[in-house]
């Protein structure tokens, strides 16, 4: 499903635990890190295209986790002509995301990567929030960038409130 500009709808998930330390999943067979995401499909809002996607990218269920915040807009990326399959060239430019900031209220053995049949990650982590991102696919990165410095405000409330949401302490987690 494509919007009349040639983006996929799709959604992004920052998950946070109690340490205001974001989950990163390597994906299958790869040596590239990245947040859960996944594509909305017809009929699903970006909420329930989020729930779908946590569930089957990293086993946690809606009790396992609190929405905290999403983005504004949707955030764009545009996919290089080689990385796109051949049948979508010429109509498909990239992904438009929705992000969704989530609080962690379950356990961390409450994440399964194998809940699906196509495991997208075969590892995991928890990381600093400014998660350096020079492991994510060049393309992704501006994305990435934008959806943390949009919703760190969620995380860092009293950094946002000094202007200086960009740097933020390691004390103060919010969310």
């Amino acid at each position: 499903m494509l919007d009349k500009d040639g983006y996929r709808p799709n959604v992004g998930i920052i998950l946070l635990n109690e340490r205001c330390e974001v989950f990163w999943g390597k994906r299958v067979k790869q040596h590239s890190w990245q947040f859960p995401q996944g594509g909305i499909k017809f009929g699903e809002s970006p909420e329930q295209a989020m729930y779908r996607e946590l569930y089957e990218e990293i086993g946690l269920q809606t009790e396992h986790v609190r929405i905290v915040a999403r983005t504004r807009e949707w955030l764009r990326y545009e996919v290089p002509e080689q990385w796109i399959r051949r049948e979508l060239r010429g109509n498909y430019r990239g992904q438009k995301q929705i992000w969704y900031l989530l609080r962690l209220v379950g356990r961390d053995t409450d994440v399964c990567l194998r809940r699906s049949e196509k495991p997208e990650f075969d590892a995991w982590r928890w990381h600093d929030y400014w998660i350096p991102l020079d492991s994510v696919i060049e393309f992704k990165r501006e994305v990435y960038e934008r959806a943390l410095q949009e919703l760190s405000r969620f995380v860092f409330p009293a950094a946002a409130r000094r202007g200086a949401a960009d740097a933020p302490p390691r004390s103060g987690c919010g969310g």
